[in-house]
């Protein structure tokens, strides 16, 4: 069996980006924090829910409501049942961006 690739570490890749633009190790870092916060800001309950990463990925808020118990067939079992009620929730979503599936090819 073949071995697979392991991904970078984020060590690994604040010191590849640091490597790669000249800045240093701390200044990385200091931008993905501040990326952070700026996805908070978006995602947080006065963001607009959505936030893109030009080129590379949006990621969006998907506000799912409650389901109440209800019967349906256990697709496994063939056999009647009662499903449990779900709270309504959010749910983050990912999609790839254009930019970012090229880079898969």
């Amino acid at each position: 069996m073949a071995k697979t690739a392991k991904p970078a570490t984020k060590s690994e890749i604040l010191a590849n980006i640091a490597k790669a633009t000249d800045l240093s190790r701390k200044q990385v870092t200091s931008v993905f924090d501040a990326l952070a916060v700026q996805i908070k800001a978006a995602m947080g309950k006065k963001g607009p829910g959505v936030f893109a990463l030009p080129g590379l990925l949006k990621i969006m808020v998907i506000h799912k409501p409650a389901t109440p118990k209800h019967k349906g067939i256990n697709p496994f079992t063939k056999q009647e049942q009662v499903f449990a009620a779900k709270p309504a929730r959010k749910v983050i979503k990912v999609r790839p961006l254009k930019a970012l599936k090229d880079m898969a090819k």
